[in-house]
């Protein structure tokens, strides 16, 4: 299994940016997708999240300004980024928890290369 990241790039503040995944490679079902960041410096955080039930987690910093969404049957996810600040600035992974088989309940985690997302002041 892989993910593809692609989206990001450079916007000054107050702008958006949309980040996109699909992942590929034989999948028996999707637990949850999601999007962590990495600041320089700083420890990987959450982001947003979306499970199977469409359940889904925000993190409190971006509550209000970010969307997640996903489509499982097509294994992509896509994080909409509104009002961004500089503080959002970061390198953005997405990252997959599947089954890989319907014999083996264990979920699999998976990352994606990161995506550079810049928000100029």
């Amino acid at each position: 299994v892989q993910l593809q990241a692609y989206g990001g790039g450079l916007v000054q503040a107050g702008g958006s940016l949309r980040v996109s995944c699909a992942a590929s490679g034989s999948i028996f079902s999707i637990n949850d997708m999601g999007w962590y960041r990495q600041a320089p410096g700083k420890r990987r955080e959450l982001v947003a999240s979306i499970n199977s039930d469409s359940i889904i987690h925000l993190a409190d910093s971006v509550k209000g300004r970010f969307t997640i969404s996903s489509d499982n049957a097509e294994k992509t996810t896509d994080l909409q980024m509104n009002s961004l600040k500089p503080e959002d600035t970061a390198v953005y992974y997405c990252n997959l928890r599947a089954r890989l088989s319907e014999y083996d309940h264990m979920n699999y985690e998976y990352w994606g290369q990161g995506t550079q997302v810049t928000v100029s002041s």
